[in-house]
């Protein structure tokens, strides 16, 4: 190197030291000036770090060894991963189709109907609007009570659950059927379930987004050349409230994509017959909780932690602002 470049160097170094001091220096200003503010977001912080952070790191730093709750963790580099993605053929075979063919039907479905469903309440009298809320969003609010008491009771597989006796009524069937225990139609049910309590918050957050566009829009609307309400939809409902519709849209993913404890709330098993109503998070509790391959069970958890945020980062630049992308 010659003497001039040298020189030039450490010229350059100097003049960058300075730089990042007086970076950090105003940093530190800022937060001595916006302290209060900082407080105040402080136990937010806490918590979000202790339960959030923390555990996502943890996952992913379990995720390279093998663990089972009890020993000292042994570092496998990612064997874990090339296990997963070439010898787990329950997980190829069973989980990730089973969790794509759900999420495909429940989360687009559930959003679509969480989204007409507040658009035809929206369209109802004030005074009425409170009823039709509370009686779609109450599935949601009652969850695992529901599922016993109604879906159970309605495809119980003998002749007093409620879907065999009316069939039986009918005479288009001569036997009962035992509905949650066959492969033919657990998936089935499953998906009709989680729609039915899709109606959760997302659906609150979309009619609430309804009631913030401004009025005097349509109108313009018609005047510029609209002339149905399904155009209104597109070109001012729609786009007037898109924040709303990015929440409810994440929502939905994070909902249908830890939905597991359904198959074992229908059944009762924490694997069900034939893997038919087996989802990735299942496939977590199993080698979490059931197997203790704890270390396995976070590399799982790593694939559908990155699956989620692929489908996010979708959702955001379907529905997210320029800034938010």
């Amino acid at each position: 190197m010659t003497p001039g470049r040298q020189v030039s160097l450490n010229k350059g170094t100097a003049a960058q030291a300075p730089l990042f001091a007086k970076r950090l220096r105003q940093f530190v200003s800022e937060c001595w000036r916006d302290r209060i503010c900082y407080l105040f977001l402080a136990p937010f912080l806490l918590v979000f770090t202790l339960f959030i952070i923390i555990p996502v790191c943890m996952a992913g730093l379990l995720s390279f060894t093998s663990f089972d709750g009890f020993t000292l963790p042994t570092f496998i580099g990612f064997k874990n991963y090339i296990v997963l993605l070439t010898q787990d053929i329950v997980f190829l075979k069973h989980a990730l189709p089973h969790t794509f063919k759900f999420a495909l039907i429940v989360g687009p479905g559930g959003y679509l109907l969480s989204f007409l469903f507040a658009w035809l309440i929206h369209q109802l009298p004030k005074k009425m609007r409170d009823y039709y809320t509370l009686a779609f969003y109450a599935p949601s609010m009652a969850g695992g009570v529901a599922l016993s008491v109604v879906w159970i009771a309605t495809f119980s597989g003998d002749r007093v659950g409620y879907l065999n006796n009316f069939l039986i009524d009918m005479g288009w069937i001569d036997l009962p059927r035992v509905w949650l225990q066959d492969s033919r139609y657990l998936l089935d049910i499953m998906i009709l379930v989680s729609l039915w309590i899709s109606f959760s918050v997302g659906f609150l957050a979309m009619l609430a987004g309804l009631q913030t566009v401004n009025t005097e829009l349509y109108e313009a609307g018609r005047i510029d050349g609209i002339k149905n309400r399904l155009q209104e939809v597109f070109y001012i409902t729609i786009p007037s409230m898109k924040p709303q519709m990015l929440f409810s849209a994440v929502m939905t993913i994070v909902s249908t994509l830890k939905a597991g404890s359904i198959s074992v709330q229908l059944t009762g098993m924490a694997i069900t017959p034939q893997y038919i109503g087996h989802l990735i998070s299942n496939h977590i509790d199993d080698y979490a909780f059931i197997r203790f391959q704890i270390g396995y069970a976070s590399a799982v958890s790593v694939v559908l932690l990155v699956i989620s945020f692929f489908v996010m980062r979708f959702a955001y630049r379907l529905f997210g602002t320029k800034g938010d992308v």
